[in-house]
C-alpha cells in the first residue's frame, strides 16, 4: 500500500512503499541520495551500496518510480526521515532534462517571467512555485468559509452574455450562432438578481476584460470573488468586506505556515477586527501623498498606484493595518456606475469604496440603485438603452421588488500576490492570459 510523504513519520522502522517522481540525485558510487516527490512533498532516500539507484543511471528528473524501504528517522532531512534500504522501480522513465531546474529556487525577475510562464507546467513542480497555488486553493476555501458563516448562497452565472455588463472597460466579443454575444466582465447583474430570490450570493468564476494594458497589475482573464448583499447599509458593508480580509489572512497563517516560510511572507499586520480598518476619503489621500512627497493628484478621480503604495505603508506604521478603505468618491466620475448608488445626504458622493491592502486595490465594493425609476435614469445618463435585451431581465428583477443591497468584487489573483508578497499579478494566476499571451 501506498504511503503519502507526510505521513512516513508515522511508521519509523517499518517497511513501506512511496510512489512519486525524481526530483533530485547525487550518485556517488557507495553513497547515493535520492529525493523522491509526490503530492505532499519531498523524502530522501539512502541508497549505501548503489545497486538500486544503477536503475537511474541516464535517467533525468521527473522519472515516476516507485520505492520501497525502510522508515529511518534523522531529523536533519526533509520531513524528519530518510527512506533506507531502498528497492527502486521505475514506472515511466525519463530521458530528456527538463527546461527548467526544479530542485532550485526559480527566478521571479521581470525579465525571467516569461521563460517561467512558457515553462509553467514544469516550473510548477518546483516546491516553492507550487506553493503559490496551494495558497489561492486555500484563499478559496477561506472565502467560502467566510460566507458560510453569514448564511450565502453559491451561484454560478453564465459568461456568455447579450450585452456588456460595465460600460467602463473593454469587451471580449464573439460570434454566437449569428449573434454577437461578449466575454462576461462580471456576475454584476446576476448577482444583484439572485439578491431578490436568496439575499446572500456570492460566487468564484473567470472575468474577461479586454483593457489593453500591460502593467504588473492586470489580466485579460482572473478569477473574481464576487458577492452581493440583500437588507444591508453602506457601514455594514465596509465591515463585512474587512472582516473578510482579516478571515482570509488569519485562514492562511494557520494553514499555510510552511508555504508562507518558503516565500518568506512578513507577518500581516491588520486589526482583529475589519470594522477597525482605517477609512480615508480618496481627498485626504491625494493630499497626504502630495505633503509628504511633493506629486501632486489632487484633480484625478481615482488613486495613483504610487498613491495606494504610500498609503498603505503609512497605515501600516502609522494605523497598524496594511489594509485601508479609500471612500469619499465622486457620484461624477467615470468610476460611478448606472447601478450604484448615491449618498442619500451628500448626492455628490457615492456610497463606494477600495480596499487597499499591501499597497494595490484588491476590491470595489458600493450599494445599489435598487429603485428601479432611479435605475433607469441613471442607465440612460450612462449611455445605456434600458430596452436592449441585455439589460431587460436586471430591469424585471427590479420592477418586482429590489432590497436595498450591496456587493463586491475581490480579485483572487491581486490578493493572493499581496498574500505572498509577489510583485506580478501573473505570478498569482495558474496559466496568466494578457494581451500577449494565449499559450500555455
Amino acid at each position: 500500500m501506498r504511503t503519502i510523504t507526510r505521513d512516513l513519520l508515522q511508521h519509523v522502522g517499518e517497511r513501506v512503499e512511496v510512489e512519486g517522481w525524481l526530483h533530485k540525485k547525487r550518485l556517488m558510487g557507495g553513497l547515493n541520495f535520492l529525493v523522491l516527490r509526490d503530492r505532499a512533498g519531498l523524502v530522501q532516500i539512502l541508497d549505501h551500496e548503489g545497486k538500486e539507484a544503477d536503475k537511474l543511471n541516464g535517467l533525468q528528473n521527473g522519472t515516476v518510480m516507485k520505492v520501497s524501504g525502510t522508515v529511518v528517522a534523522d531529523e536533519r532531512a526533509v520531513g524528519g526521515v530518510e527512506i533506507h534500504q531502498p528497492q527502486i522501480e521505475v514506472v515511466v522513465p525519463v530521458s530528456e532534462p527538463m527546461p527548467i531546474e526544479i530542485d532550485k529556487p526559480l527566478s521571479h525577475k521581470s525579465e525571467n517571467l516569461d521563460t517561467l510562464f512558457d515553462n509553467r507546467p514544469i516550473a510548477l513542480r518546483n516546491l516553492r512555485e507550487a506553493a503559490i497555488f496551494r495558497v489561492q486553493a486555500k484563499t478559496l476555501t477561506a472565502f467560502r468559509d467566510y460566507f458560510a458563516k453569514h448564511d450565502f448562497t453559491e451561484i454560478n452565472s453564465p459568461k456568455l452574455l447579450a450585452e456588456a455588463t460595465e460600460g467602463g472597460a473593454e469587451t471580449f466579443k464573439l460570434d454566437y450562432f449569428g449573434k454577437t454575444a461578449t466575454l462576461a466582465q462580471s456576475a454584476q447583474f446576476y448577482k444583484q438578481m439572485m439578491v431578490g430570490v436568496f439575499e446572500r450570493v456570492f460566487e468564484t468564476n473567470p472575468t474577461y476584460r479586454a483593457e489593453p494594458s500591460a502593467t504588473t497589475r492586470h489580466m485579460t482573464e482572473y478569477i473574481t470573488v464576487d458577492a452581493e448583499m440583500g437588507f444591508i447599509g453602506f457601514d455594514d458593508l465596509l465591515n463585512f468586506v474587512g472582516g473578510g480580509l482579516v478571515h482570509v489572512a488569519n485562514y492562511i497563517s494557520q494553514h499555510c505556515a510552511e508555504e508562507l516560510k518558503a516565500w518568506q511572507v512578513e507577518e500581516y499586520v491588520l486589526p482583529k477586527d475589519g470594522a477597525d480598518i482605517p477609512r480615508l476619503t480618496i481627498t485626504q489621500i491625494h493630499e497626504m501623498f502630495r505633503d509628504a512627497t511633493g506629486e501632486d493628484h489632487t484633480e484625478e478621480d481615482d488613486l495613483a498606484p504610487a498613491e495606494e503604495k504610500w498609503i498603505c505603508e503609512y497605515a501600516k506604521k502609522e494605523l497598524k493595518s496594511e489594509a485601508v478603505f479609500v471612500t469619499g468618491w465622486s457620484s461624477k466620475s467615470k468610476t460611478f456606475k448606472f447601478y450604484h448608488r448615491a449618498n442619500a445626504e451628500n448626492p455628490e458622493l457615492a456610497d463606494r469604496a477600495d480596499l487597499l491592502f499591501r499597497g494595490v486595490e484588491i476590491t470595489t465594493l458600493s450599494m445599489r440603485e435598487n429603485r428601479y425609476d432611479v435605475l433607469v435614469e441613471q442607465l440612460r445618463k450612462n449611455g445605456g438603452d434600458p430596452e436592449s435585451a441585455g439589460y431587460a431581465p436586471l430591469l424585471s428583477a427590479y420592477k418586482h421588488g429590489m432590497p436595498p443591497h450591496g456587493g463586491f468584487g475581490w480579485g483572487l489573483e491581486r490578493t493572493v500576490e499581496k498574500l505572498l508578497g509577489l510583485n506580478n499579478i501573473k505570478e498569482a494566476a495558474l496559466f496568466p492570459r494578457d494581451m500577449q499571451r494565449l499559450a500555455p
